[in-house]
């Protein structure tokens, strides 16, 4: 759309249905498609690519220098991930292809395979059903800026590339240590990962070339390499230090590949802020809303306001002020949903927080259509929230607000004179916490992309979390 024709009247559905179905994205990944292979005839090739439906199935380059772990890293994400691992022994290994069987012969003799060989055995194995479904993790491929560029020709660019790093000395002495198992294909090592079965122990082989003259040698051919292919991926490219154990490399692999890179897609946020009373709601909805432009939308100063009005939703409401008790949910969302579908919201997006509170509540607000797109949980301890609000007080005079511990009164005088809000009380405080986590559990299952955070911490350093996930895509969750 045109910005400069804002504001647009668009019905709430439209940016809600694409952002949902992620349409923006659809349209750019067919373009892509179509400038790489730039068919003669564009529709039947874009509806095959629909049929085709695998935009967003792994592919994946996983890199490193030998004994840096990434071939069992590539094995667990492929299996985890439930993809195609290729390496080039499996590409050379294929039976029914002449491609395969031509690199053998060349292997046996030369113990080497020339590029073109290797990629066209690329493209070959990636053009099979499976690998279209399911996707491909390449092992150790490319190698070279030669085979980066040939495999960009072919229009097969990946999705995240991953590059292992560790101290050669401590590759050296990992290489010594390793084993293979010539059945599975399994990895271990004599320190590290040495098999509890005795059966699979007497099985285990040495493997070729890893003395450590041997392991040297290939390092610095790596090192020569590597520094001319990770200019390649420069926006995808995630490193990572293989000197840690080998579960902590896969989970902080795993993690960066289940997540989608930033996208030029239009975004409006719509931010929900669930937390128990104390939690720091109202300060992190004001600092978004403050950065970003967007509404902040505070249930409770919403109600307020509609009986201040003496509107007829007020005066519906006020009976309920007078005597002190909840006021219906249906009304609540009357006036809250009075709120979001105006246009600064609709253009801008919202953050709100004081709403819904239960599973009953959150149900009600999506049938309105007003459902969030980023669910914050801030999780802190009975002992820090009663700190920040049972201290509170209020001077009846000037009406300034006081902590006991974080901004005591200056004088004795006005120490004396400070009154308590009835709602800070330690009482008070703990229901307000127990109705909340009795209710977390069921709004966390409704909320299946939420984010819990530790809202026990400097408030600015919660804000940074919540900001990261506001502006980058939410991980995708792989069973």
């Amino acid at each position: 759309m045109d910005a400069t024709t804002a504001p647009h009247r668009i019905p709430p559905e439209m940016p809600k249905y694409g952002e949902e179905n992620h349409i923006f994205e659809l349209m750019q990944a067919m373009l892509e498609q179509l400038l790489i292979h730039q068919p003669e005839d564009p529709i039947p090739f874009m509806i095959e690519h629909l049929h085709r439906n695998n935009d967003h199935v792994p592919k994946i380059v996983v890199l490193g220098p030998p004994a840096s772990g990434k071939t069992t890293i590539a094995m667990w994400l492929s299996k985890h991930l439930n993809s195609n691992l290729l390496t080039k022994e499996n590409l050379m290994a294929r039976k029914f292809s002449p491609n395969a069987v031509e690199a053998r012969k060349y292997y046996q003799k030369f113990k080497t395979l020339p590029n073109n060989m290797l990629i066209s055995l690329i493209k070959e194995r990636m053009g099979d059903d499976d690998c279209i479904q399911k996707g491909w993790i390449l092992d150790g491929i490319p190698e070279t800026r030669e085979q980066v560029l040939m495999i960009q020709t072919l229009g097969l660019a990946p999705r995240h590339a991953i590059v292992l790093n560790a101290p050669d000395t401590v590759l050296i002495e990992r290489n010594l240590g390793k084993r293979i198992d010539p059945f599975t294909g399994e990895i271990y090592h004599t320190t590290f990962d040495w098999p509890s079965e005795p059966e699979i122990q007497n099985r285990l082989i040495e493997p070729k070339g890893i003395s450590e003259q041997e392991t040297a040698q290939k390092l610095l051919d790596y090192h020569r390499n590597i520094v001319r292919v990770l200019p390649s991926y420069p926006k995808i490219l995630k490193n990572i230090s293989a000197d840690q154990p080998c579960v902590d490399v896969f989970y902080q692999a795993l993690t960066y590949v289940q997540t989608n890179h930033r996208t030029n897609a239009p975004f409006t946020p719509r931010v929900l802020l669930c937390g128990p009373v104390g939690s720091g709601k109202s300060l992190q909805a004001a600092l978004l809303a403050q950065k970003y432009g967007l509404v902040n939308v505070c249930c409770g100063q919403l109600l307020k306001e509609a009986v201040a009005d003496k509107s007829n939703l007020g005066n519906l409401i006020q009976p309920y002020f007078d005597k002190e008790i909840t006021v219906p949910d249906s009304l609540v969302v009357k006036v809250l949903t009075g709120r979001l579908e105006k246009q600064d919201c609709l253009q801008k997006g919202w953050v709100l927080h004081d709403f819904p509170r239960d599973l009953d509540q959150a149900q009600l607000l999506c049938t309105k259509g007003f459902s969030p797109n980023r669910v914050f949980f801030l999780n802190v301890p009975l002992d820090s929230i009663l700190e920040r609000l049972t201290l509170r007080r209020i001077d009846p005079v000037t009406g300034e607000r006081f902590h006991l511990m974080y901004k005591p009164p200056p004088t004795m005088e006005v120490q004396a004179r400070l009154l308590q809000n009835p709602k800070d009380a330690e009482d008070q405080v703990k229901l307000a916490m127990d109705l909340f986590y009795r209710n977390s559990a069921e709004l966390e299952e409704f909320y299946k992309q939420s984010i819990t955070l530790n809202g026990d911490q400097d408030p600015y350093t919660v804000f940074e979390y919540i900001e990261s996930g506001v502006i980058n895509p939410l991980p995708e969750k792989v069973s």
